[in-house]
């Protein structure tokens, strides 16, 4: 009985110690620089996000954070990156909803898209992509576009940030559902991409707003529409995809913040809240508008639905279209 007493003693001790220790180390978390791996190229829209968040967490913190870019293989790469760190708190996953639809493409990804990550919060929705134009195309507005591409299969080339990538899956989504076929032509990054369209390489991407914008401005692109349900407040003149006569299409990205598994749970409740803080400041609210996003936040079982039901809604549209690089 006393031997019985003593381990009991001895156990709780132990527990106390290790109570203790947890909470030294959300109180103590983080105390050094945090890495942000951006599965892209430099220049994409997960840069203005991360630069814009982490200036704005890093006082509630006390840390900062720098950005890594890692791009490669429609973001698997770097994505793959964060699934193998350290589960310390000191490395972020920040991308898109191309997490959702690379895996439905790509059947032998190093990582898996739910398992191997911890979700931290939804941070913005995208206003839409712009369905640019390079010089190759004469068409004048979607329509004739459209009307062109039926006429000729294969005739044009689309580019994206790579297979599986979300600009893909935009512009498979738009061939479904206008009946034309639109060939594709990966590359690392949305830059690279844009810049051979207005090089006349290729004829159309999908792509986020405010990148595209510097190119439509100085004329070097057209815009013929844009994916969201409602039209940009800063290209008022460019309608929808829906106006223009494919009722019902809406394609709106989304992006967000994970931690790889294994990462305690304090950490993530702890960047949770700084980065829902950070959400709710208006002059964020108001730069993230200007780029082209819609701010979220909101909790990680949320965002982890989320993620969820698009690799399911992916999965019923990759199951129509041969996915080819």
């Amino acid at each position: 009985m006393k031997k019985i007493i003593l381990l009991l003693i001895i156990g709780s001790g132990f527990l106390g110690i290790r109570c203790g220790y947890s909470q030294t180390v959300q109180k103590d978390y983080p105390n050094r620089p945090i890495r942000m791996v951006i599965p892209y190229v430099a220049g994409g829209p997960m840069d203005f996000i991360g630069r814009s968040i982490g200036q704005k967490i890093s006082p509630i913190l006390g840390q900062n954070f720098y950005l890594d870019n890692r791009g490669g293989a429609g973001g698997a790469i770097g994505t793959d990156i964060v699934a193998k760190s350290s589960p310390d708190g000191y490395t972020i996953l920040n991308t898109s909803s191309s997490h959702a639809s690379l895996p439905v493409v790509s059947k032998n990804l190093p990582y898996d898209p739910i398992k191997d990550f911890l979700p931290i919060t939804h941070i913005a929705n995208s206003v839409g992509f712009v369905l640019a134009v390079g010089p190759t195309v004469t068409a004048k507005n979607l329509q004739d576009f459209i009307a062109d591409a039926r006429a000729n299969p294969g005739k044009y080339n689309y580019g994206s940030a790579g297979v599986g990538n979300i600009m893909q899956f935009a512009a498979e989504f738009f061939n479904t559902s206008a009946g034309t076929k639109i060939n594709h032509i990966p590359y690392k990054g949305l830059v690279q991409v844009i810049t051979d369209l207005a090089a006349g390489r290729i004829d159309i991407c999908f792509g986020s707003a405010t990148t595209i914008l510097p190119f439509i401005k100085s004329g070097q692109v057209r815009a013929l529409a844009i994916t969201g349900q409602s039209r940009w407040v800063l290209m008022p003149t460019v309608p929808t995809v829906d106006e223009s006569g494919i009722k019902g299409f809406f394609y709106t990205p989304w992006y967000g913040f994970w931690y790889p598994s294994g990462t305690p749970t304090a950490y993530v409740d702890k960047m949770r809240y700084a980065i829902n803080k950070a959400l709710e400041d208006p002059d964020l609210k108001k730069n993230f508008s200007d780029q082209g996003f819609i701010t979220i936040g909101g909790d990680s079982e949320a965002f982890a639905k989320i993620i969820s039901n698009d690799i399911e809604s992916n999965k019923t549209l990759a199951s129509k279209i041969d996915f080819v690089p």
